[in-house]
């Protein structure tokens, strides 16, 4: 497969992290760093086996002697509490002639919302400037609307491409929306380290060895505190990075500003446009004399950038980690069609990502994203959930602890068949589309809510994706004459057809909880720890270990990962006794489950 920028509209593979597993992709392979060499691997459209090299992983010998995580101490997050101040003085009431009480007249204020129609298919940028080519996926831009950020209070319009800003040691290399919010931006980044436990024990452990001296990391990602505790923690363990976003929503401004005044090349803010986003992009990678050996990705926009403007940069580029399943199914491809250059890590069907962030931070944001953008009120809604992998099982969970009536819709049996045992009904979506009050994306594929879904609609109901790419809502169709657009409040617009009808549309289709709400940085610790973990595994490991495709993270290192969180809980692990053990047939220090098991 050609690496080419498809026109926009293109369809997208299937993903399993937010829904509908794919028919057939193919199964993962876990590199085992501890038993004997394996044969050559067989052709492209079958898996890469498991890469066995007789010494250690160079990530593995961060693990004590054991095996057993060296556990921080569960530490203790002391919060100020504000009390709320819940007396009111009244000047409302008033004595009667009788001597009771009565009520002043009060005046009725009618709610009203300003018109701020929006011009979908024009955005003003600056003469001169030339548009970049689009990715195979659209997955992080393709916005036509406004997207200013309601948490900043100076934002104003000069785009940050047209300002000359220097931090306090006189560095320029970066851009970001206002570097004077650094101090903020720092305040948050400490506050996320007290959550993060796995990463900070990392960080204590591995600085003295510095296992990435020498690396030059390249990343796109969502910037966040929690990425910013990842990439500070990358920094103390020697490596140099250069940052960019991945989505043009999820920036946070102040974080991106603390991590340029620390030194860090960063370059995003919130609100990007197109433009913007490859422009920021390449400006992380196309640097004189600076020449990235490694790339941490989260979508494979930044891949897919190197691949068709840098593609001579892979000889010198070591490996590719990859988070989501739109970055991982692109690998893929690339790896059958005999296009991948480097080896790739899937960090995202790791067990330690899968099952905690796909899962546990959907089932808390997705009401979050919800409650912050619409106000709404979960008990008696009916909702349907497109898609029933990891997301959509979390979604649907919440939602149906709040007392919302859920529906599901699947395309793959064994999904579907575990919606129905956890007590949701399946349909189709046609059965279902007039009378929902919400309808959530879970799937990564293309057009799963179409126009004719959106015509059917009923008044007032919500629609919103959870998946990485924004090419699960059909927002395109929406782009005609005959319906008006409003802007309500940032990242909600109503969409009103000529009859009157609307519909609520969260941050146009794109992801619900990075881009309107936050996600649990707990479980980010997690997936951060197994990137960190993977990025030091691909950079140390010999020459010739590593073919090029696309392999999975050991068991072991799930573990690990895991291990550390645990003392945060005050958890305490029960040990096999050596009869236990033998019994079973498994070293006492693990791993404990076989690579095809499944949690």
């Amino acid at each position: 497969m050609s690496v080419q920028v498809a026109a926009p509209g293109a369809p997208l593979p299937p993903e399993t992290v937010s829904g509908a597993s794919p028919a057939a992709e193919p199964p993962l392979k876990p590199i085992l760093a501890v038993t004997p060499a394996l044969s050559e691997p067989p052709p492209r459209t079958s898996p890469a086996p498991p890469i066995s090299p007789a010494e250690p992983s160079p990530a593995m010998l961060l693990l004590p002697p054991g095996g057993k995580g060296a556990q921080p101490p569960a530490s203790a997050l002391k919060r100020s509490e504000h009390p709320h101040r819940h007396h009111r003085q009244s000047e409302d009431a008033r004595l009667s002639a009788e001597g009771g009480i009565s009520e002043a007249p009060r005046t009725v204020k009618k709610i009203q919302f300003a018109d701020q129609k929006q011009e979908f298919n024009k955005r003003p940028t600056k003469i001169g400037r030339r548009s970049l080519s689009r990715s195979i996926s659209q997955s992080s831009t393709d916005s036509y609307s406004s997207a200013a950020s309601y948490t900043d209070s100076s934002d104003d319009e000069t785009s940050p491409r047209d300002k000359q800003q220097k931090n306090s040691k006189g560095g320029s290399d970066f851009c970001v929306k206002n570097i004077k919010q650094a101090e903020f931006g720092r305040r948050e980044i400490e506050i996320a380290e007290q959550e993060m436990p796995a990463l900070m024990a990392l960080r204590k452990r591995a600085q003295g060895e510095k296992p990435l001296a020498g690396a030059k990391i390249v990343g796109c990602t969502h910037i966040t505190a929690q990425t910013a505790v990842l990439i500070e923690t990358l920094g103390a363990l020697g490596a140099q990075c250069r940052w960019a976003a991945c989505n043009i929503y999820s920036t946070l401004n102040e974080v991106a500003a603390a991590l340029a005044e620390s030194g860090v090349p960063v370059f995003s803010w919130k609100g990007e446009s197109e433009d913007d986003f490859w422009w920021c992009i390449d400006r992380c990678v196309n640097v004189e004399g600076w020449q990235p050996n490694t790339i941490l990705d989260d979508g494979g926009d930044l891949t897919h950038w190197i691949y068709k403007k840098y593609p001579n940069m892979f000889k010198k580029i070591k490996g590719i980690v990859e988070e989501s399943v739109t970055g991982v199914h692109r690998l893929y491809q690339l790896s059958k069609a005999g296009k991948l250059c480097v080896p790739a890590m899937n960090v995202n069907d790791s067990v330690t990502k899968q099952k905690f962030d796909n899962l546990y931070c959907c089932r808390e944001s997705i009401l979050d994203g919800l409650k912050r953008t619409t106000d709404m009120m979960f008990g008696g809604k009916q909702v349907v959930v497109c898609g029933y992998g990891e997301v959509g099982k979390g979604c649907s969970a919440a939602l149906k602890a709040m007392g919302s009536i859920v529906y599901v819709t699947e395309i793959d049996p064994i999904c579907a068949l575990q919606a129905c045992m956890d007590g949701f009904r399946l349909v189709k979506l046609n059965e279902v589309i007039r009378q929902v009050d919400i309808v959530i994306t879970c799937t990564g594929n293309k057009n799963v809510v179409t126009r004719e879904h959106l015509d059917r609609m009923k008044n007032g109901c919500i629609v919103c994706n959870m998946g990485h790419s924004n090419t699960e809502i059909d927002v395109a169709s929406l782009r005609t004459p005959e319906l008006t657009w409003e802007r309500v409040r940032s990242q909600v617009d109503h969409v009103i057809w000529p009859d009157g009808k609307r519909i609520v549309l969260l941050a146009e289709g794109r992801l619900l909880n990075l881009s309107c709400s936050t996600v649990p940085t707990f479980v980010l610790s997690i997936t951060a720890t197994t990137q960190a973990l993977a990025l030091i595994e691909l950079y140390n490991a010999p020459e010739g270990r590593y073919k090029q495709d696309v392999y999975l993270l050991p068991k072991k290192m799930d573990e690990y990962v895991a291990s550390l969180h645990l003392p945060t809980f005050d958890a305490h692990l029960t040990e096999l006794s050596d009869e236990q053990a033998k019994y079973l047939g498994l070293n006492k220090n693990g791993p404990f489950k076989p690579n095809y098991y499944r949690y």
